[in-house]
């Protein structure tokens, strides 16, 4: 029986997965109402038992992560997300809350349509814009100047008398109409159409190239205030607002003043009626304090303002019939199933697909070609499939129904190798059983070969812990598939400058980015010399960056490098069986299938095979089948920041004196290695009683030791 424990660790697992897909991929994974769901129950968890309301849960903190391809903004005020209502009850909660504070039976409020973009901050010295960034955690968000530079609804320069210093904060989002003449040109081109608006606004402002941000049709609402010196606000939002045109900045026509709780669901009932005629997309409504001094005495929450909501729309529903099942293969080789419906209208777009998740949730609906089905626009971005309705199945002469079961198919639809069902371990059972999560993923195994995972592929396969190929990163990989010059990892190593700088030449052309420098005549090669240089130099490797960089499912460095000990050279490992795989330490059953499973498939094998005939190389030597060293048998974990080395860097010197790395803190941990801010580690190890090194006594073995 799952604890709250459990449940909230897998609740953050799930939300901070998501997070970084949305945020960091720009990939979502799962429906807006979904995710809200997670978080919701979450909280509630969270409320039952403060004790596990741990630092790093995504209930403390804003938005996420910072890309390492920008720099990094620290935010004077910070940037703080809003709590969600989801229905009029909690609406009258938020407003009675209100009302009782402040002793006014009905305060004024500020309301605006709740914009489906990337909330981003605007600061501005002496009139002249200086800096943006992206709301990022809330605290530190990325520096995304020049891109925002290029959308024409930011003003440069400020009309009027400006202030010494203003920041203002507002959503980037992409008009309807922009997303869809932008989509029509890239299907006429043969270029990536964007998903949605939403996705199509947070991956423009992610370009690293400004000039791709400037050929994407990019809007711009300003919503409110950060810092601020040398000008002294409206006493009201509103009339911030106002100010806010005045100075040339674009605010939402849709923006009004309305008194109590009345007032609030007659605007939000408003903007609901006028939501598919709006130019742009929106989840719900915004509602804040007009009053500012009203603002300050209500104050903050740890995470979000306590005087201001997002009321969010439902999902919307719509019936219609499933014309065929057809499977779509991943970045990652899961086997998606998607229904194909009967064009129908579903929150103002016309649906003619929907997801079935996965091959659980088929059987679990028991979804069949003919049926009438349930859509939902989940979160207005992803339809889904919700339900079958019931005694509308259709039925041949006999009264059966016409339609079987729907099947996964045995063999990958996208590059005929097997499919196998995975399914996540929750944990190993006293008795040696296997306790596993609910929902079976089908997943193609031909990793290195099938088309539908090799961008996926390379990616991993280029990057820093595997091959080490500087410079390759998903933009190049992106275009390098895209035009077909590599379809395996191998076709790496036979590219030539000529095939870097012609892929570049019809990248930019095909998004329509091609620099003046370019047009000029003055084409830069260094960039294509240097990965030239890369791709040769990581030719030599070592065999435990080649197992990670294969990309076998659960193989993790830590995995990858226990197998090239064991083993000693790349042969024997191939031609392992679960069972001799099973008997190597940490080496579980399911991870044993998994290798076993890979070796197995002839497409991984042959690239392989290309990648050495490419003359990629690595030392091979003894099977070395038992720990040596002063720390043979022990499990440590690293925690926290370490000044002198890297967690990284300590990991593989203790791990050269026999230890084994672990990511979790256990009654089997032999001792935690606590560097700065450590946190939820640090605290379950004290509770264990589990022995604690700080970086000095770290430090001390390590020199002890030297060599080993």
């Amino acid at each position: 029986m799952s604890t709250p424990a459990h449940r909230a660790a897998e609740l953050r697992r799930l939300i901070e997965d998501a997070n970084h897909r949305y945020h960091v991929l720009d990939d979502p994974a799962i429906p807006d109402a979904e995710y809200d769901a997670l978080v919701r129950e979450l909280e509630a968890i969270e409320r039952e038992h403060p004790e596990l309301r741990v630092p790093g849960s995504p209930t403390q903190r804003v938005g996420a992560g910072v890309l390492p391809g920008f720099e990094t903004v620290a935010h004077e005020l910070p940037m703080l997300s809003l709590n969600n209502a989801f229905t009029d009850e909690e609406v009258a909660e938020f407003t009675g809350r209100i009302a009782k504070e402040l002793g006014e039976a009905a305060p004024e409020f500020s309301a605006e349509p709740k914009l489906d973009g990337l909330a981003i901050s605007l600061r501005y010295e002496k009139g002249v814009f200086v800096r943006g960034a992206t709301r990022g955690d809330g605290a530190t968000g990325e520096d995304v100047s020049q891109n925002l530079r290029t959308i024409r609804a930011i003003p440069l320069r400020l009309r009027g008398e400006a202030p010494a210093v203003l920041e203002v904060r507002g959503e980037v989002y992409m008009p309807r109409a922009g997303f869809e003449a932008y989509n029509a040109r890239m299907r006429q081109t043969g270029g990536k159409v964007l998903a949605n608006p939403r996705n199509g606004a947070a991956g423009s402002l992610r370009q690293l190239d400004p000039a791709l941000a400037a050929a994407r049709p990019l809007a711009f609402y300003a919503y409110g205030l950060g810092v601020v010196e040398g000008w002294t606000p409206p006493p009201r939002h509103s009339q911030v607002l106002h100010a806010l045109r005045e100075f040339g900045f674009p605010v939402s026509p849709e923006a009004s003043v309305a008194r109590g709780l009345e007032g609030l669901l007659a605007y939000y009932a408003r903007i609901g009626a006028l939501r598919d005629q709006l130019p742009y997309d929106i989840d719900g409504v915004v509602y804040k304090l007009d009053r500012q001094d009203q603002q300050k005495a209500m104050g903050f929450v740890s995470r979000a303002p306590r005087w201001a909501i997002a009321h969010k729309f439902p999902a919307q529903e719509q019936s219609t019939t499933v014309e065929a099942i057809e499977v779509q293969v991943g970045r990652t080789g899961a086997l998606t199933p998607v229904a194909r419906l009967a064009p129908v209208q579903v929150a103002g777009v016309t649906v003619t697909n929907a997801t079935l998740h996965n091959a659980d949730q088929i059987a679990r609906l028991d979804v069949r070609v003919g049926d009438t089905v349930i859509v939902r626009r989940a979160g207005d971005v992803i339809p889904e499939v919700v339900r079958v309705v019931d005694g509308r199945r259709p039925l041949d002469a006999a009264g059966q129904p016409l339609h079987p079961p729907y099947e996964f198919p045995s063999a990958c639809p996208a590059c005929g190798s097997r499919t196998e069902a995975v399914r996540k371990v929750l944990k190993q059972t006293k008795a040696g059983g296997i306790e596993y999560a609910e929902g079976a993923a089908i997943v193609c195994t031909g990793g290195l070969f099938c088309p539908a995972q090799r961008k996926q592929a390379l990616v991993h396969f280029a990057s820093r812990k595997a091959m080490d190929i500087e410079g390759l990163g998903e933009r190049f990989i992106e275009a390098l598939v895209d035009f077909d010059y590599v379809r395996t990892v191998a076709d790496l190593y036979r590219l030539t400058l000529d095939d870097f700088l012609e892929m570049k030449r019809r990248a930019d052309e095909r998004d329509d980015a091609v620099p003046e420098t370019v047009k000029a005549g003055k084409v830069a090669t260094k960039w294509a010399e240097n990965l030239v240089e890369a791709i040769a130099a990581s030719k030599a490797t070592t065999l435990e960056r080649l197992l990670f960089a294969l990309g076998i499912r659960d193989v993790g460095e830590s995995t990858a490098r226990t197998l090239a000990r064991w083993f000693g050279a790349l042969d024997p490992i191939m031609d392992a069986g679960e069972a001799s795989l099973v008997e190597i330490p940490d080496v579980g059953p399911v991870v044993a299938a998994r290798i076993a499973g890979f070796f197995a498939e002839p497409h991984n094998r042959e690239v392989i095979a290309a990648l050495r005939a490419a003359g990629v190389h690595w030392p091979e030597g003894a099977p070395q089948q038992s720990a040596e060293g002063p720390l043979a048998g022990q499990t440590v974990v690293l925690t926290g920041a370490l000044t002198a080395l890297t967690r990284d860097e300590a990991g593989e010197r203790l791990q050269a004196l026999g230890a084994k790395v672990a990511g979790s803190v256990s009654k089997k941990t032999s001792f935690v290695v606590a560097g700065e801010a450590a946190g939820s580690k640090l605290e379950k190890a004290l509770a264990l009683g589990v022995e604690v090194w700080d970086e000095a006594r770290l430090l001390e073995f390590l020199n002890a030791h030297p060599g080993l």
